[in-house]
């Protein structure tokens, strides 16, 4: 425990208030003192915070009750104890009640159970304390995260959104594709078909399948696959071939983009 602790007790005897103070001396605790309600008030306003009041019940003008009562709705965090030479179930009830008091202490005390009593209490005061403090961070790493979560769904939003286009935008290009009035192939440089429009599929696979998947040694002509392997860099070739008793321009390029997309492209045209 590092905080600085007030301990304020109050009682219209001074005598009180003098052993009060003498049992806590060896005690690292500030003890302040007031020999009324009122001037314990008026001493709350300037020295709050103050962990522990330690009030008697009987006092003139304002009783304990009415003290702790009002110490309670204006410093509620602050541990309140009754002192009382009554034996008063009713007022103890009061007291309990109206000033949501710790504990309800009868004089004479005994010392040593009334520093174990206060020991106790400032125990309560910082946890209640810790508490508070990690509830609040509690909630702010909530908040946080609650801000996190809302960014994310934005980004995750965002990110489909944009699958969602990307797939539309391969869609279209697809059909593009498989509209045009010429055979398309596009094959990698392991030798596999990775694109194949509808046309290309007609001539060279079997009824209802694709070459897409396939390699060009097994699912092409020869010499259509030795028309393939002869491209030299970024130039176009050209050849006419005959294809199931048609005849086709074949044209073709070598694909080598700076983002190392390689591969070949193929146009069959007929003729």
């Amino acid at each position: 425990m590092t905080e600085h602790v007030k301990i304020l007790c109050v009682d219209d005897e001074p005598n009180v208030l003098s052993s009060l103070k003498r049992l806590f001396i060896d005690e690292d605790y500030e003890i302040i003192t007031a020999e009324s309600g009122e001037d314990g008030l008026a001493i709350l306003e300037n020295e709050y915070p103050v962990q522990l009041v330690l009030s008697d019940y009987r006092m003139p003008a304002m009783d304990g009750v009415d003290f702790l009562k009002k110490v309670c709705e204006k410093w509620p965090k602050t541990i309140r104890i009754v002192l009382s030479g009554y034996a008063d179930t009713a007022a103890i009830v009061a007291a309990i009640n109206e000033g949501q008091i710790y504990k309800f202490i009868s004089k004479p005390w005994d010392d040593n159970d009334l520093k174990v009593t206060i020991a106790k209490a400032l125990e309560v005061y910082f946890l209640n304390q810790q508490n508070e403090r990690l509830t609040d961070e509690l909630r702010q790493a909530n908040e946080e995260l609650g801000i996190i979560n809302q960014n994310l769904e934005e980004i995750v939003r965002e990110r489909t959104n944009d699958i969602l286009f990307q797939n539309k935008v391969l869609q279209f290009s697809q059909n593009v594709l498989h509209c045009l009035p010429a055979a398309v192939l596009g094959i990698d440089p392991e030798g596999l078909i990775v694109l194949s429009n509808r046309m290309a599929d007609k001539i060279f696979a079997a009824k209802g399948t694709s070459l897409t998947g396939l390699q060009m040694n097994t699912a092409l002509p020869d010499d259509i696959c030795s028309f393939i392997r002869s491209f030299i860099g970024g130039e176009i070739m050209s050849i006419r071939m005959d294809i199931n008793l048609r005849t086709y321009l074949v044209k073709g390029i070598a694909m080598n983009y700076s983002d190392s997309q390689q591969g070949n492209i193929v146009f069959l045209v007929p003729v």
